[in-house]
């Protein structure tokens, strides 16, 4: 079962965290930094598959992208 973005980004924290403390030996740290480039990848993939979900729904009945303000509430 795939994990979530969610989970991925915790992972991912806790590498970084890991690897900025410095007192790792340098074949874990490097297992690490391996391990932290596939989870930022797999991210990414999913903002960029989640962005490309947007911009489809955005689209007005021509098919054309349209841009609305975005109102806040704060």
């Amino acid at each position: 079962m795939p994990e979530s973005f969610e989970e991925s980004m915790r992972q991912l924290e806790e590498i970084v965290q890991k690897l900025e403390e410095g007192n790792l030996p340098l074949e874990e740290s490097l297992r690490l930094f391996e391990e932290g480039i596939k989870l930022s990848r797999k991210c990414q993939e999913r903002l960029d598959q989640i962005e490309r979900r947007i911009e489809l729904l955005l689209k007005d009945k021509d098919g054309m992208p349209f841009l609305d303000e975005f109102e806040s509430d704060v």
